[in-house]
């Protein structure tokens, strides 16, 4: 994997949030019974990014970009 970790207050607050939706809209996410609004999904994943809990992390070979938990065994590769 040919990528980097984008530092989430470098991105434009549009650019960011756009990241944030459409990482938590990914794949359709069941989370249950209960349903929680796009916007509660944002700011969780808002707040994992400023506690880095979580990195965006942006791919150049496929031209994408994912968040990624701190533990997640790719970020240990790629150089920041």
């Amino acid at each position: 994997m040919n990528a980097v970790t984008i530092p989430y207050d470098q991105l434009s607050q549009e650019a960011l949030k756009g990241v944030i939706e459409e990482f938590v809209t990914r794949n359709g996410t069941d989370y249950g019974e209960a349903q929680i609004p796009l916007e509660t999904k944002i700011a969780q994943v808002l707040i994992q990014l400023k506690s880095k809990e979580a990195f965006i992390v942006f791919d150049h070979d496929s031209e994408t970009a994912t968040i990624l938990h701190k533990d997640d065994q790719i970020l240990k590769s790629i150089d920041s």
